[in-house]
């Protein structure tokens, strides 16, 4: 599991490093310590759903987050990304709070996505998006994503990363097409 953000405190609690938190929360519950300094990242290992997995936050900008992936396949080869490997990230397209996992695709102009890609060479992994909404027809996106949450949309964001952790659990524990049938649906 790859959370994607941005290293340091400045970006610890900003829209682009909601992935970052997803896989956080899930080494919280799993009681996984992400202590390692591994694959140009911090990284820790456990059980996550009764499955040993491997928890990586790259420690790189989120637009160089291909390496400290590339890195970590390289070390637990022989692994099948296509089944094992979830990449969780934000999602301006979306809206706040809306997860949807899906077992491949392009990168839907992420460029932490896009860099995954490029250095894997291949779509073929699933990711967990999740909706950060877009910004005001003012304001500019990428501006947008390094700022924090607004407070009244506080407790709407920490719902949607505890479903988030939940889809990784179910992603580990029942397959890609059991946690979209579960979690992609619109919360209501």
């Amino acid at each position: 599991m790859v959370g994607l953000g941005n290293p340091g405190r400045r970006y610890a609690e900003t829209r682009h490093n909601v992935g970052a938190r997803v896989v956080e929360r899930v080494a919280e519950r799993a009681r996984i310590a992400l202590d390692e300094e591994r694959f140009d990242g911090r990284a820790g290992r456990g059980l996550v759903a009764g499955e040993e997995t491997l928890l990586l936050l790259p420690d790189t900008f989120m637009n160089r987050s291909g390496a400290a992936v590339a890195a970590a396949l390289r070390a637990l080869a022989p692994l099948d990304p296509a089944r094992e490997l979830l990449v969780v990230l934000d999602d301006a397209d979306l809206p706040l709070g809306r997860l949807r996992l899906r077992a491949r695709g392009s990168s839907g102009g992420h460029r932490g996505l896009a860099d995954i890609i490029e250095v894997l060479g291949d779509e073929g992994f699933a990711r967990l998006r999740f909706g950060i909404g877009r910004p005001a027809a003012a304001r500019d996106t990428a501006d947008f994503v390094l700022d924090r949450f607004e407070p009244a949309e506080r407790e709407m964001v920490d719902e949607a990363v505890e479903r988030g952790a939940a889809a990784v659990a179910c992603f580990v524990a029942e397959g890609v097409a059991q946690a979209m049938n579960r979690f992609n649906a619109p919360v209501g």
